[in-house]
């Protein structure tokens, strides 16, 4: 049987008691990182043997599924959050299911609802895009179609690209585009930036250095520029 195990995204205190049970009991733990997991395995005073997962090499999927398919229960993480959401393991998960191995998902820490929750601008719906391919002219037409469906956008970003990807905003939705930034969330240095994609991009552009990973919420105009755009009240 094959577990998905949330992991903490900082704060090694926000693990469930449900996950560590799970990597108790679990018979291996396929991970993104073993030594990165290692970390997390030793604090909480777990020893289990830990196999590298690599979602890139159809070697490695086909192993780990050949420990599934001799019986063991196994319990798939990443580095942190849950595996499979813009992380490695969904190949993994839908080779068992076509192989009739019960894969079951634990609930737990995951970057998105954290951010979301914490940006006070939607109890509803959302887009998550996750990281944007490099190429700009391809992340563009993605923010712009998403953008249209007059929802939050949700997008994952690395402190390298942070600044060119608050630009790209600006150049694809406007520069008065509000943005929201939560970066490091749940680690001592948690941050949360709120401005529009222009502001933002030069606030961090000041900056000597930019770290954290970040979490990117592009969010809607104010209520009186939403009226502009003469939206139906109802849709039925």
């Amino acid at each position: 049987m094959l577990y998905i195990v949330p992991t903490p995204i900082g704060n090694l205190q926000d693990i469930t008691l449900r996950a560590l049970e799970m990597l108790k009991t679990a018979d291996a733990v396929l991970c993104e990182d073993t030594r990165r997991t290692q970390i997390l395995l030793s604090h909480f005073g777990i020893s289990k043997p830990a196999y590298r997962y690599n979602e890139n090499d159809e070697r490695s999927v086909a192993r780990c599924l050949e420990v599934l398919q001799n019986g063991k229960t196994c319990a798939l993480v990443s580095d942190c959050g849950t595996p499979c959401i813009s992380d490695p393991g969904w190949k993994l998960v839908k080779e068992a299911v076509a192989a009739g191995i019960k894969v079951s998902s634990l609930p737990g820490p995951s970057a998105v609802s954290c951010a979301l929750a914490g940006a006070g601008i939607t109890g509803g719906a959302f887009t998550f895009l996750g990281f944007l391919p490099r190429k700009a002219g391809k992340a563009a037409k993605m923010i712009s179609a998403a953008y249209g469906l007059k929802i939050p956008v949700v997008l994952y970003e690395s402190p390298y690209r942070v600044i060119k990807m608050l630009e790209l905003i600006a150049k694809t939705l406007g520069e008065n585009t509000p943005v929201i930034l939560a970066r490091e969330l749940s680690k001592v240095y948690e941050e949360w930036l709120r401005g529009t994609a222009k502001t933002l991009a030069e606030e961090l552009s000041k900056k000597s250095k930019v770290q954290g990973e970040f979490v990117m919420i592009i969010d809607r105009p104010s209520a009186p520029e939403r009226e502009k755009e003469n939206e139906p009240d109802t849709y039925f």
